[in-house]
């Protein structure tokens, strides 16, 4: 969410004068999602009530009455349907790669909100839209966005700024139109050049690298079977993260670290260690279910990391890995904020090398997690940094752990 609560509101503002004058019928798969709220009385009392909740509690309940703010789920999906035909623009306010995530902020952190984002058949509608979103991030229209624009393009100043060296990193064609990228997603998903990103220590199966661009957040020992995932503290719950695998008991007691990819993070995934894939499938779960306990705080779905690894859409890939003193291990990418799609590019029984690619998020910010067996002794190497939400990315496929 963003820094500054004035450029969101201003954002906001915008994108509903935008939505009153569109004047268009709903798009398809907006037109279901309200037909569904209303013809399900549960849903629509909870649609209803996340709204009432949001307008009692501070900083909303101070707001003028003529404001432009999210008050109903009509304006909600009136500013869903002007979504689904725009790509993000860059903003350094936070407001970027994740404006779903942003429109439903203050829903999300109610009671009301946290029943409905849980529950299945709203989560297949928000499935169905965001895989509509996904088909036009796609496609070429979305470059419009890919410009060189000071302040809200991809290629600009202030972009620029926050994305250094991005000719000479990624693989692109810096003088063509849009860097010679063929969608918002082609963009999103871009490749490091061959040697930017060096696999540490590649012929040492002692070496762990770090599987994504990412940011360490959480590291934690003793995991147990089953925990109270949704309280402050969040703690990791095996059974839950793993969707009752029949692997999962092998993690029971071992080891969980966890970071964190934001909106401007490289999102190809790749091998932590060299060995063969066991199983590798994808979880489906919630897209925009925060936990309460974070609740007023802007950036609650990034606060709620740890618990979204229990209950988020996300990808499960059970490695065997050749150094027997590591074993088996497991990759999980989580989608969070606007992230519809975990796209695992692996297969069962299939042998990978420590840095091959295999897989990639698209669209918004994600998680990641990787989890080890009790008894599997990791030495972590976090650069210097505390985990934390404060953290800095540690470079793709450097040396993230040692094991003994």
């Amino acid at each position: 969410m963003p820094s500054d609560p004035e450029v969101h509101r201003a954002w906001l503002q915008e994108l509903i004068k935008d939505s009153i004058q569109a004047h268009r019928p709903l798009h398809p798969v907006i037109a279901r999602f309200e037909a569904f709220i209303e013809g399900d009385a549960e849903v629509y009392m909870l649609f209803h009530q996340m709204f009432e909740q949001a307008s009692n509690k501070a900083p909303y309940a101070d707001e003028a009455a003529g404001e432009a703010q999210v008050r109903d789920y009509k304006t909600l999906l009136r500013l869903f349907d002007v979504l689904l035909t725009r790509a993000p623009e860059y903003n350094r306010s936070g407001v970027v790669g994740v404006p779903f995530n942003a429109i439903l902020d203050r829903a999300m952190g109610t009671p009301a909100g946290f029943a409905a984002f849980l529950n299945a058949k709203v989560n297949g509608h928000l499935k169905a839209m965001l895989d509509a979103w996904g088909r036009f991030l796609t496609s070429p229209d979305s470059r419009a966005v890919l410009n060189d624009d000071p302040h809200k393009g991809w290629f600009g100043k202030d972009a620029l700024q926050d994305m250094p060296h991005f000719d000479e990193d990624f693989l692109c064609h810096p003088t063509a139109p849009h860097k010679g990228f063929q969608s918002w997603d082609d963009f999103f998903t871009r490749q490091f050049r061959p040697g930017v990103r060096p696999v540490s220590s590649p012929n040492d199966d002692a070496i762990i690298v770090n599987p994504c661009e990412a940011a360490p957040y959480r590291i934690a020992t003793g995991i147990a079977r089953r925990d109270r995932f949704w309280i402050k503290g969040q703690r990791y719950s095996l059974e839950h993260m793993l969707a009752g695998d029949s692997l999962a008991p092998e993690f029971v007691g071992g080891t969980a670290y966890q970071a964190y990819l934001s909106a401007l993070s490289y999102h190809r995934w790749h091998a932590p260690v060299s060995g063969t894939v066991v199983k590798a499938y994808l979880q489906p779960g919630t897209y925009y279910s925060e936990t309460l306990s974070e609740a007023d705080d802007p950036s609650g779905p990034t606060e709620s990391q740890g618990y979204l690894a229990e209950i988020a859409t996300r990808g499960l890939i059970f490695i065997e890995a050749d150094n027997p003193a590591i074993g088996l291990m497991c990759f999980m990418p989580v989608g969070m904020g606007d992230v519809s799609t975990c796209d695992i590019q692996v297969y069962e029984g299939q042998h990978v090398g420590k840095g091959d690619q295999i897989g990639m998020f698209h669209f918004g910010g994600s998680t990641m997690c990787l989890l080890f067996r009790p008894g599997v002794e990791l030495y972590f190497d976090t650069h210097g940094q505390e985990p934390s939400l404060q953290a800095s990315n540690i470079p793709l496929c450097a040396r993230l752990a040692t094991v003994r």
